[in-house]
Protein backbone atom coordinates (compact mmCIF):
# COMPACT_ATOMS: atom_id res chain seq x y z
CA UNK A 1 0.00 0.00 0.00
CA UNK A 2 1.17 3.65 -0.68
CA UNK A 3 0.87 6.67 0.62
CA UNK A 4 -1.57 8.30 -2.36
CA UNK A 5 -4.59 5.23 -1.35
CA UNK A 6 -3.97 5.56 2.42
CA UNK A 7 -4.75 9.30 2.12
CA UNK A 8 -8.16 8.70 -0.16
CA UNK A 9 -9.27 5.37 1.20
CA UNK A 10 -8.61 6.05 4.92
CA UNK A 11 -11.55 8.47 5.78
CA UNK A 12 -12.44 9.57 9.50
CA UNK A 13 -14.73 7.08 9.63
CA UNK A 14 -12.42 4.31 8.08
CA UNK A 15 -9.62 5.60 11.14
CA UNK A 16 -11.82 5.01 13.43
CA UNK A 17 -12.82 1.27 13.04
CA UNK A 18 -9.54 0.62 12.29
CA UNK A 19 -8.50 2.31 15.84
CA UNK A 20 -11.60 -0.14 17.17
CA UNK A 21 -10.55 -3.08 15.30
CA UNK A 22 -7.20 -2.67 16.54
CA UNK A 23 -5.38 -2.33 12.94
CA UNK A 24 -4.67 1.53 13.01
CA UNK A 25 -0.95 0.99 13.94
CA UNK A 26 -0.26 -1.08 11.05
CA UNK A 27 -1.63 1.20 8.68
CA UNK A 28 -0.54 4.23 10.17
CA UNK A 29 3.19 3.93 8.37
CA UNK A 30 1.19 4.17 5.44
CA UNK A 31 0.35 8.05 5.96
CA UNK A 32 3.65 9.16 6.67
CA UNK A 33 5.26 11.73 4.60
CA UNK A 34 7.95 8.90 4.16
CA UNK A 35 5.68 6.38 2.26
CA UNK A 36 5.60 5.43 -0.88
CA UNK A 37 3.72 7.99 -3.02
CA UNK A 38 2.31 5.59 -5.18
CA UNK A 39 0.61 7.80 -7.13
CA UNK A 40 1.79 6.57 -10.80
CA UNK A 41 2.86 3.46 -12.58
CA UNK A 42 5.73 1.63 -12.90
CA UNK A 43 7.04 -0.76 -15.64
CA UNK A 44 5.22 -3.51 -13.44
CA UNK A 45 1.74 -1.49 -13.86
CA UNK A 46 2.08 -0.79 -16.93
CA UNK A 47 2.39 -4.68 -18.02
CA UNK A 48 -0.06 -5.48 -15.58
CA UNK A 49 -2.66 -2.65 -17.59
CA UNK A 50 -1.69 -3.56 -21.10
CA UNK A 51 -2.36 -7.68 -20.42
CA UNK A 52 -5.76 -6.92 -19.35
CA UNK A 53 -8.80 -7.47 -21.46
CA UNK A 54 -11.19 -5.91 -19.20
CA UNK A 55 -11.96 -4.43 -15.73
CA UNK A 56 -14.57 -3.51 -13.09
CA UNK A 57 -15.42 0.42 -13.11
CA UNK A 58 -17.12 2.68 -10.68
CA UNK A 59 -19.03 6.33 -10.82
CA UNK A 60 -20.75 8.12 -7.97
CA UNK A 61 -24.39 9.33 -9.12
CA UNK A 62 -25.78 12.89 -8.16
CA UNK A 63 -27.43 11.42 -5.63
CA UNK A 64 -24.74 9.30 -3.97
CA UNK A 65 -25.02 6.00 -5.37
CA UNK A 66 -22.29 4.05 -7.12
CA UNK A 67 -22.48 2.55 -10.56
CA UNK A 68 -20.09 -0.40 -11.17
CA UNK A 69 -20.05 -2.34 -14.25
CA UNK A 70 -17.65 -4.37 -16.15
CA UNK A 71 -15.36 -3.11 -19.29
CA UNK A 72 -14.27 -5.32 -21.54
CA UNK A 73 -12.57 -5.58 -24.99
CA UNK A 74 -9.64 -6.92 -26.93
CA UNK A 75 -6.78 -7.53 -24.72
CA UNK A 76 -4.71 -3.84 -24.14
CA UNK A 77 -7.65 -1.87 -24.83
CA UNK A 78 -7.12 -0.32 -21.48
CA UNK A 79 -3.75 1.88 -22.88
CA UNK A 80 -1.33 3.43 -21.09
CA UNK A 81 -0.27 7.17 -22.24
CA UNK A 82 1.85 7.87 -19.91
CA UNK A 83 2.98 6.46 -15.98
CA UNK A 84 -0.23 9.11 -14.47
CA UNK A 85 -2.84 8.40 -17.40
CA UNK A 86 -4.92 5.63 -18.67
CA UNK A 87 -7.39 5.90 -21.38
CA UNK A 88 -9.70 3.90 -23.42
CA UNK A 89 -12.37 3.98 -26.40
CA UNK A 90 -15.71 4.03 -25.00
CA UNK A 91 -17.82 1.63 -27.40
CA UNK A 92 -21.56 2.33 -28.00
CA UNK A 93 -23.60 -0.44 -25.52
CA UNK A 94 -26.79 0.00 -24.25
CA UNK A 95 -27.04 3.52 -24.53
CA UNK A 96 -28.16 4.15 -21.06
CA UNK A 97 -24.82 6.19 -20.55
CA UNK A 98 -24.99 5.59 -17.01
CA UNK A 99 -20.84 6.10 -16.20
CA UNK A 100 -20.81 8.77 -18.58
CA UNK A 101 -23.31 10.61 -17.30
CA UNK A 102 -22.30 10.18 -13.65
CA UNK A 103 -18.58 11.62 -14.82
CA UNK A 104 -20.44 14.68 -15.77
CA UNK A 105 -21.14 15.19 -12.27
CA UNK A 106 -18.36 14.00 -10.42
CA UNK A 107 -15.38 13.21 -12.56
CA UNK A 108 -13.70 10.63 -9.74
CA UNK A 109 -13.54 7.28 -10.68
CA UNK A 110 -11.98 3.84 -9.52
CA UNK A 111 -11.10 0.52 -11.08
CA UNK A 112 -9.83 -2.81 -10.34
CA UNK A 113 -8.07 -4.64 -12.80
CA UNK A 114 -7.83 -8.26 -12.28
CA UNK A 115 -6.14 -11.58 -13.09
CA UNK A 116 -7.74 -14.39 -11.56
CA UNK A 117 -4.94 -16.90 -13.03
CA UNK A 118 -2.50 -15.59 -10.97
CA UNK A 119 -4.30 -13.88 -8.28
CA UNK A 120 -3.31 -10.64 -8.60
CA UNK A 121 -5.48 -7.51 -8.29
CA UNK A 122 -4.69 -3.50 -8.67
CA UNK A 123 -6.71 -1.30 -8.03
CA UNK A 124 -6.50 2.42 -9.28
CA UNK A 125 -8.12 6.06 -8.23
CA UNK A 126 -8.63 8.25 -10.42
CA UNK A 127 -10.17 11.58 -12.66
CA UNK A 128 -11.62 11.18 -15.79
CA UNK A 129 -12.82 12.86 -18.31
CA UNK A 130 -14.76 11.99 -21.33
CA UNK A 131 -13.83 12.90 -25.25
CA UNK A 132 -16.06 12.79 -27.86
CA UNK A 133 -15.41 11.24 -30.98
CA UNK A 134 -16.27 14.69 -33.05
CA UNK A 135 -14.58 16.77 -30.51
CA UNK A 136 -11.21 14.89 -31.02
CA UNK A 137 -11.06 12.00 -33.38
CA UNK A 138 -7.76 11.59 -33.51
CA UNK A 139 -7.32 10.79 -29.94
CA UNK A 140 -10.18 8.31 -29.97
CA UNK A 141 -8.85 6.94 -33.39
CA UNK A 142 -5.45 6.22 -31.16
CA UNK A 143 -7.69 4.28 -28.84
CA UNK A 144 -9.31 2.29 -31.19
CA UNK A 145 -8.34 -1.41 -31.26
CA UNK A 146 -7.83 -2.16 -35.49
CA UNK A 147 -10.44 -4.82 -36.32
CA UNK A 148 -12.61 -4.80 -32.82
CA UNK A 149 -16.28 -5.22 -34.08
CA UNK A 150 -17.10 -2.09 -32.26
CA UNK A 151 -18.57 1.43 -32.87
CA UNK A 152 -16.07 3.81 -30.55
CA UNK A 153 -18.49 7.43 -29.37
CA UNK A 154 -16.23 9.04 -26.94
CA UNK A 155 -12.47 8.73 -24.91
CA UNK A 156 -12.26 7.93 -21.33
CA UNK A 157 -9.18 9.92 -19.83
CA UNK A 158 -8.06 8.75 -16.86
CA UNK A 159 -5.67 10.75 -14.28
CA UNK A 160 -4.54 8.41 -11.76
CA UNK A 161 -4.96 9.94 -8.27
CA UNK A 162 -3.56 6.25 -6.68
CA UNK A 163 -2.46 2.89 -7.10
CA UNK A 164 -2.37 -0.22 -4.95
CA UNK A 165 -1.96 -4.24 -5.26
CA UNK A 166 -4.47 -5.82 -3.34
CA UNK A 167 -3.68 -9.00 -0.97
CA UNK A 168 -3.94 -11.58 -3.47
CA UNK A 169 -5.93 -13.84 -0.37
CA UNK A 170 -9.06 -14.90 -1.48
CA UNK A 171 -9.10 -14.42 -4.93
CA UNK A 172 -10.56 -17.41 -6.64
CA UNK A 173 -8.57 -18.64 -9.50
CA UNK A 174 -10.35 -18.99 -13.07
CA UNK A 175 -9.01 -18.96 -16.69
CA UNK A 176 -10.81 -17.49 -19.69
CA UNK A 177 -10.94 -19.91 -22.64
CA UNK A 178 -8.05 -18.39 -24.68
CA UNK A 179 -6.20 -18.69 -20.90
CA UNK A 180 -6.91 -22.26 -21.35
CA UNK A 181 -6.15 -23.40 -24.71
CA UNK A 182 -2.34 -24.11 -23.83
CA UNK A 183 -3.66 -26.82 -21.12
CA UNK A 184 -6.50 -27.93 -23.86
CA UNK A 185 -3.68 -28.95 -26.05
CA UNK A 186 -1.68 -31.36 -23.67
CA UNK A 187 -5.15 -32.59 -23.50
CA UNK A 188 -6.85 -32.79 -26.47
CA UNK A 189 -2.68 -34.31 -27.51
CA UNK A 190 -3.20 -37.04 -25.07
CA UNK A 191 -6.60 -37.86 -26.10
CA UNK A 192 -5.05 -38.35 -29.74
CA UNK A 193 -2.61 -40.31 -28.26
CA UNK A 194 -4.61 -42.45 -26.61
CA UNK A 195 -7.42 -42.81 -29.30
CA UNK A 196 -4.74 -44.19 -32.02
CA UNK A 197 -3.21 -46.38 -29.15
CA UNK A 198 -6.65 -48.00 -28.48
CA UNK A 199 -7.17 -47.80 -32.17
CA UNK A 200 -4.23 -50.04 -32.57
CA UNK A 201 -4.84 -52.46 -29.58
CA UNK A 202 -8.54 -52.78 -31.47
CA UNK A 203 -6.86 -53.78 -34.86
CA UNK A 204 -4.52 -56.12 -32.99
CA UNK A 205 -7.17 -57.97 -31.86
CA UNK A 206 -9.27 -58.29 -34.73
CA UNK A 207 -6.34 -59.86 -36.42
CA UNK A 208 -5.93 -62.38 -33.36
CA UNK A 209 -8.88 -63.39 -34.00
Amino acid sequence: MARAFAKIGFTPNVLDVQTQQGSAGSYAKFLSAEAEPGDRMGPMEAAFVQARDGFYQATVSETGWPYVQFRGGPVGFLKVLDAQTLAYADYRGNRQYLSVGNLRGDDRIALILMDYPNQRRLKVWGRAKTVDLKDDPELVDQLFDDGYRARPERAVVISIEALDWNCPQHIPRRLTLAELEPHLDTLRDEINRLQRENEALRTKLQDGA
